[in-house]
């Protein structure tokens, strides 16, 4: 695949954004954990719902910040979020709020999948061809290179730096990007048309930029639609649901030639494990010196004002000193 013209049409950024803080929202979310069928019971992942999946930390505004330092050239913003929006963002040019209810049909509402909701983003109206979508927590890292990221009819990836996944069936334990490797790799399995000479990775993908194209969402949604209808079922995330954005579109592009591997210098910090301060301070000295960087917040048992959450802000601080135009306050 040869690269992408870096001077070709601008580059949307799609952003999923959740203040879980916020009690009213909470609230929705406690009433659909008692709605739920003992079958979605069953079938909740491991962490589907725990309080650092949806906890806000200010990590938006600080992707934001990244993004004008490392992105300038970006295209349109688009913010996805459940009828929210963050209290210090302005009402500027070049960025546009997206509520749920005008990507995902109303009886599928209200869902607290992301992956259920990243199913729809390629959905929004006048997105780019070519669009990068983040979690909050995610963070471009130093000056974007398009040619790194998109190739002339495809896009780049990376594998995470994560264990081996085992080639076994689903497990309820394992977590659900697991899950959704092997649920990924079950389906291509099953084509007849498979690229002759694919060799299946059980491996999962790095907590990066996600560099996507909008018509191969679209022709992949018409050629499995089972799929998509699966992880559209969900109300939280679950283990035996796929992750389309996040694994499935990644994976069938790398067996059909869309895709192709690249090692991007990146770095994930996970708050809650023990060392988690101290991946925080190796992540502050790399500053500029890694592609990409998700901050993922799994201090599940974190109170407001735990100094594990203020740390994260000190070190995003200390990475990104200046507010970026999208900030009002």
């Amino acid at each position: 695949m040869e690269s992408e013209d870096c001077n070709a049409s601008a580059i949307d950024i799609v952003y999923l954004w959740v203040n879980g803080n916020d009690p009213a929202w909470r609230a929705k979310r406690q009433r659909a954990v008692e709605q739920l069928s003992p079958a979605h019971r069953h079938a909740m992942a491991a962490y589907g719902n725990v309080e650092g999946r949806f906890r806000d930390n200010d990590e938006l505004r600080y992707s934001l910040r990244a993004l004008e330092q490392f992105f300038p050239g970006h295209g349109h913003i688009y913010l996805v979020t459940d009828g929210q929006t963050p209290a210090w963002l302005g009402q500027v040019a070049g960025l546009t709020v997206v509520d749920h209810r005008a990507l995902i049909p109303g009886a599928a509402l209200p869902v607290f999948d992301s992956g259920h909701i990243e199913s729809y983003i390629h959905r929004i109206p006048g997105l780019s061809e070519r669009y990068f979508y983040l979690n909050d927590d995610v963070f471009f890292g130093a000056p974007v290179d398009l040619a790194h990221w998109f190739s002339r009819d495809g896009v780049f990836v990376a594998w995470s730096d994560d264990p081996l996944v085992s080639d076994e069936p689903l497990r309820p334990d394992a977590t659900a990007l697991e899950n959704a490797c092997r649920l990924s790799q079950q389906w291509l399995r099953g084509q007849p048309a498979l690229p002759a000479g694919y060799q299946p990775t059980f491996r999962t993908f790095a907590h990066a930029p996600r560099p996507l194209r909008k018509s191969l969402l679209l022709a992949l949604e018409a050629r499995a639609p089972e799929m998509f209808a699966r992880v559209r079922s969900t109300v939280f995330r679950c283990w035996d649901k796929p992750a389309i954005v996040s694994d499935f579109v990644l994976r069938w592009a790398l067996a059909h030639g869309l895709a192709q591997l690249r090692d991007y210098s990146h770095l994930y910090v996970s708050t809650g494990e023990a060392d988690g301060m101290a991946q925080l301070d190796r992540l502050v000295a790399a500053r500029g010196q890694v592609d990409c960087f998700c901050i993922n917040d799994t201090t599940d048992d974190a109170h407001p004002h735990d100094p594990r959450l203020a740390r994260v802000r000190e070190a995003l601080q200390q990475m990104f000193p200046h507010p970026s135009r999208f900030e009002c306050v």
